[in-house]
């Protein structure tokens, strides 16, 4: 998504920066790892067809994606405030960088809810995290970058929705006239794990997400959250503000 090219988001835990060019580098040298492809059902890319990707999340209005570094300096970030430039290539410099975050945002299929009033607008958010290296695995990294994304996102919802929506109705648009109004809704969260990653389910599992259905021909779990506003409301996100991304 182009929504949050511009945007980095501090915490106390871990600093969330927008999935630039710069990032490519160590992102595809993540990846050749056999156990990462394995643990993230992804296959080994060329290192072009990676900056490809990286291109191609840019410009997806369906994929929302953050790259997970480690938090600033305790001094710096208790100064900080929403707004204030954030120089592109330091903090997020590749000896800083642990991972990354993202949502798919889907049509959401209501074949196996009692909600037969769903509107065929509303959609399913799939969050996916990995902190790439395991030395910054078992330091509650993963479950502070998963906390502060979602925090952003229940922020700047209707930004994010109608980024997503722009297409559609846009076409609807050139059809009627006039583009209309966004109706579109989250109606829910869901995680896909492994089942032998406990780690990961465990984390999930603390933040509300419950399993939904049995393990499935991948051998992963599904498991959902189905509000957004009651998870952040409850779990607060020490020293969060949103910071400009400033590019030279």
């Amino acid at each position: 998504m182009k929504f949050n090219e511009l945007i980095a988001i501090s915490t106390a835990k871990a600093l969330l920066v927008p999935y630039d060019r710069r990032h490519v580098l160590t992102y595809h040298a993540w990846m050749e790892d056999p156990a990462i492809q394995e643990a993230t059902a992804s296959e080994r890319l060329t290192l072009e067809e990676e900056y490809e990707n990286q291109e191609s999340w840019r410009a997806s209005r369906d994929k929302l994606t953050f790259i997970i570094c480690q938090p600033l300096p305790l001094l710096r970030e208790k100064t900080l405030k929403d707004g204030v430039a954030l120089s592109a290539g330091t903090a997020d410099a590749p000896d800083n960088m642990v991972g990354d975050v993202n949502v798919f945002l889907y049509p959401y299929d209501n074949d196996d809810d009692d909600d037969t009033e769903t509107p065929s607008s509303d959609l399913v958010g799939e969050i996916d995290i990995m902190i790439a290296d395991s030395k910054h695995r078992g330091q509650g990294l993963g479950r502070a970058a998963v906390l502060a994304f979602l925090h952003y996102i229940a922020r700047n919802l209707d930004g994010v929705l109608r980024e997503y929506s722009s297409s559609k109705e846009g076409e609807e648009g050139k059809k009627n006239g006039a583009p209309p109004a966004t109706t579109t809704r989250l109606k829910r969260l869901m995680a896909k794990i492994h089942k032998d990653n406990a780690k990961s389910i465990a984390l999930f599992r603390s933040l509300g997400f419950e399993q939904e259905g049995d393990v499935n021909y991948f051998g992963e779990l599904k498991l959902v959250h189905r509000d957004l506003e009651k998870l952040v409301s409850a779990n607060n996100v020490e020293g969060y503000v949103e910071l400009v991304y400033e590019r030279n």
